[in-house]
């Protein structure tokens, strides 16, 4: 949300084109509402938009009234607690667990997570909190640990790290494996000793790419435009806020499953890069 108020700002002041930014459940409720023509914009989970497109998981019918704009930022899976003796996905077994808002892309992360573990949701007490709930149900003690699948430093987990001591849970690496070989919208990530308070190692996980989509019927300069207020300012933009550090053109168009606007082919096509459109 806050990345999203920065990145309307740019759109509005380079591109002329009037952002409102609005919190919501997250990917799954963002291309609902592209399909419905409550928003034009949307930041999704790489993985479920291509779920989306596909009429898999998450979606019992196809909706391709959305194409790509950019990849913006990688969401790692974190899966974070106070328990200090949960130390692996397995140590979660019998506690009770935050696997996200219902239908939403981290509720899908988290069985393919336990999944890869050899558990599935019945071994755990799930609850379906977003993010702020999870942090509040942590430091209450209402809950043993949450998947939060967002860009590191997430604002939940660096609140509640100041608050109490948090830990981040490590995926083994036999279960990493498991989890690329049985998507491709998975890839390694390391979230580095000292990105939270109090982190003493290195933390193992898997990511997926915060992505733009837009309506599929946006004019293509628009589109154009709003790409090009984004990438001509990048530095300005990582000023800012930390995740713009990770706007690049190979990052922006690698690994997309969905075809982009041809606004967005159009700007990346002058930077020498090509993708595929519908």
């Amino acid at each position: 949300y806050g990345y999203g108020g920065v990145l309307g700002q740019y759109i509005k002041n380079h591109a002329g084109i009037e952002v409102t930014v609005v919190s919501t459940d997250g990917s799954k409720a963002n291309i609902q509402g592209i399909a419905s023509g409550d928003y034009q914009l949307g930041t999704v989970q790489s993985d479920v938009m291509a779920y989306a497109y596909n009429g898999t998981s998450l979606f019992e019918n196809k909706i391709d009234s959305f194409s790509t704009v950019a990849a913006l930022y990688m969401e790692q899976v974190q899966i974070v607690t106070t328990n200090s003796s949960i130390k692996s996905v397995a140590d979660l077994k019998g506690k009770t667990v935050s696997i996200g808002a219902a239908g939403s892309g981290v509720y899908t992360n988290a069985l393919h997570v336990l999944e890869a573990a050899g558990m599935t949701v019945e071994d755990i007490d799930a609850q379906l909190l977003s993010f702020s709930e999870s942090a509040d149900g942590l430091k209450n003690k209402q809950i043993d640990a949450a998947f939060i699948v967002a860009g590191a430093p997430t604002t939940a987990i660096v609140e509640l790290a100041t608050t109490k001591t948090a830990y981040l849970v490590s995926i083994e690496d036999a279960n990493v494996d498991k989890l690329l070989k049985t998507s491709p919208y998975y890839a390694k990530s390391i979230i580095k000793a000292g990105t939270y308070n109090g982190q003493t190692e290195d933390v193992t996980t898997v990511t997926v790419k915060a992505t733009l989509i837009v309506d599929a019927n946006a004019s293509e300069d628009d589109v154009y435009a709003l790409t090009a207020a984004i990438f001509d300012n990048a530095e300005a933009i990582t000023a800012a806020h930390a995740k713009g550090a990770e706007l690049s053109l190979e990052n922006a168009t690698s690994g997309m499953t969905v075809p982009f606007h041809a606004g967005a082919a159009k700007y990346f096509a002058e930077k020498g890069v090509t993708v595929s459109t519908n």
